[in-house]
């Protein structure tokens, strides 16, 4: 679908090259309560050489669907940025556009808009919605799982008398025998089957949160199984991973197009 607006590109300074080395030249300066806030004149006067990345971001994060001709940015902290914008109709506009999440530090600043800006033009149409083809096990998906595996046996072992895949009661008594003692002296922990239910709950509720990022971002049925599966296993770290891995494809897909 043609963009209803008109985009004005300069050619001569990459965005990301340029803003970077932009950005090493503040890095000097002393920061204020707010460490964006502090070089908000900076970042607005450069980015007047981007009218079309302000015109996306109006457009996409404002839910702007008017022809806009010209957009600029009056300020930005580590909460948002304010644009100010012109309709083809001659009607002058403000409209807010939050950080989620806040940026942190000054050096937040060039990735985050970059990946703004990504997901803009993907939402408009300028840009083509990144694909993985691949799992990635993250490794703190490995450390989630050892720390669950800990806290169970520590503050949610089995009773007394559990058998599991037929291995003997006695078995299982004198290897959870530490961490009922543990328990019985802390009084700290939940019983097996609730933090189960709990534990079970959170990871049913993230595996249909991968599946739904898995329906836009991933490709091919192994791909999408193996992030499925590991959500049910390891919840939080691998739909985490699955959505740093497509910023990282935004990003690199808007250097290209720079």
């Amino acid at each position: 679908t043609q963009s209803s607006y008109v985009v004005h590109r300069d050619f001569s300074t990459p965005f990301n090259d340029t803003l970077q080395r932009h950005l090493q030249l503040y890095e000097s300066n002393p920061s204020m309560s707010d460490p964006v806030a502090s070089k908000s004149g900076f970042l607005c006067m450069y980015m007047k050489n981007h009218p079309d990345t302000l015109v996306a971001y109006v457009k996409y994060f404002g839910k702007v669907e008017d022809n806009v001709l010209t957009a600029e940015m009056s300020s930005i902290d580590s909460k948002g940025m304010t644009l100010l914008y012109k309709l083809k109709s001659g009607e002058s506009k403000t409209i807010r556009v939050p950080f989620d999440p806040l940026l942190s530090k000054y050096e937040d600043v060039k990735p985050r808009l970059l990946g703004m800006k990504a997901e803009a033009q993907e939402g408009l149409g300028m840009l083509k919605t990144p694909q993985l083809t691949t799992f990635r096990l993250p490794p703190l998906a490995l450390a989630s799982a050892l720390i669950s595996l800990t806290y169970f046996y520590l503050f949610s072992p089995p009773s007394l008398g559990t058998t599991f895949l037929d291995i003997p009661v006695s078995t299982m008594d004198a290897f959870f025998s530490p961490a009922h003692a543990f328990r019985s002296a802390t009084g700290f922990g939940l019983s097996f089957r609730t933090a189960c239910t709990i534990l079970g709950s959170l990871h049913a509720a993230e595996t249909l949160y991968t599946w739904s990022l898995c329906r836009h971002f991933v490709k091919g049925t192994l791909a999408t199984a193996a992030y499925i599966g590991g959500a049910s296993i390891f919840g939080m770290p691998i739909w985490v991973d699955l959505k740093r891995r497509v910023q990282e494809k935004r990003i690199e897909s808007v250097m290209k197009v720079e």
